[in-house]
C-alpha cells in the first residue's frame, strides 16, 4: 500500500515571517492527520524557519531545487550536502518552470536526482507535457522521453528512493486541471514505464503524484484514482487552511 504524499511547492513566495505565520496556522489543522505524508517546499531563505516550525510535527520540509556536487565556485547555488546538513527531507527536481525558464534537460534532471540521493534527500522528479503536445497527441511520447532520459538510467536501488510527479504544464497555475481520467491515464502510462524498466514490484511501490492546479475542491476526485498517490500543490499550498484541506482530503 503506497502512502499518499501531499507536497506544497511555494515557488518564489513568502518571507521568513510569512513562513512562521503559515505554520502557526497550518500545523494545528493537520496535527491529528494520519495515513499520508505532508511536505512543504519553501524558498531557500525560508528553510530555517520552516524546519524549526515543523520540528516534531508530521510535516516534512523540502527544497525546490539543488545543484550537483558538494561545494565549490558555483555562485548562487545550493548543494544537496548543504540541504542535508540543516535537515531538509525532500527536493523538487525538473519542475516545468525549471525546464521552461532555466533550460533544464533530462541529463540535468538525472544528475540532480543522483546528487540528491547521494546526500539522503528524497527527490520529487517532475515530468509533464505542454498544451501543444497534449493537443497533438504526443503526451505519452513526451512522458516516455522524459522518463527514459531523466529517470530510467538510475540503478534499481536509486530508483526505489524517488517520488515521481506528473504535472501537465498546461494545468500549472492556469486554473485548468487535467480531469481525473486524464491524470489517471498519464499515471498509468508512467507506472507502465516503471514496470518495464524496473519490474512490477517497483511499479507497485512507486509513488506518482499529480501536480497542476490542485485545490481543496478537486483533490478528492484525483485521489480516488488508484494510480494517483498524492499531489504536488502550487498556489493552493500558500494558504494554511487551503493546504490543510488538501492534506486532509
Amino acid at each position: 500500500m503506497r502512502t499518499p504524499l501531499l507536497a506544497g511547492n511555494w515557488k518564489m513566495y513568502k518571507t521568513p515571517a510569512d513562513t512562521q505565520a503559515f505554520f502557526d496556522g497550518f500545523l494545528p489543522l493537520v496535527a491529528g492527520t494520519t495515513g499520508r505524508d505532508a511536505a512543504i517546499c519553501p524558498p531557500y531563505i525560508d528553510l530555517a524557519v520552516a524546519l524549526a516550525a515543523a520540528k516534531g510535527s508530521n510535516v516534512g520540509i523540502g527544497a525546490q531545487n539543488l545543484a550537483t556536487g558538494k561545494e565549490g565556485a558555483m555562485t548562487g547555488e545550493i548543494s544537496g550536502y548543504m540541504l542535508q546538513t540543516i535537515g531538509v527531507k525532500y527536493v523538487i527536481i525538473g519542475h516545468s518552470e525549471r525546464r521552461q525558464f532555466f533550460g533544464e534537460n533530462e541529463a540535468g534532471v538525472l544528475s540532480k536526482t543522483i546528487a540528491a540521493l547521494e546526500y539522503g534527500l528524497i527527490p520529487i522528479v517532475c515530468v509533464g507535457e505542454l498544451l501543444a503536445e497534449r493537443e497533438s497527441g504526443s503526451t505519452e511520447a513526451v512522458l516516455g522521453a522524459q522518463f527514459d532520459g531523466g529517470i530510467a538510467p538510475l540503478t534499481p536501488e536509486q530508483f526505489a528512493k524517488i517520488v515521481i510527479a506528473y504535472e501537465p504544464v498546461w494545468a500549472i497555475g492556469t486554473g485548468k486541471v487535467a480531469s481525473p481520467e486524464q491524470a489517471a491515464d498519464a499515471h498509468t502510462f508512467i507506472r507502465g514505464k516503471v514496470a518495464a524498466k524496473f519490474g512490477a514490484a517497483a511499479a507497485e511501490a512507486t509513488r506518482i503524484l499529480y501536480g497542476g492546479s490542485v485545490k481543496p475542491d478537486n483533490v478528492a476526485g484525483l485521489m480516488a484514482k488508484p494510480d494517483i498517490d498524492g499531489a504536488l500543490v502550487g498556489g493552493a499550498s500558500l494558504d494554511p487552511k487551503s493546504f490543510a484541506a488538501i492534506v486532509n482530503f
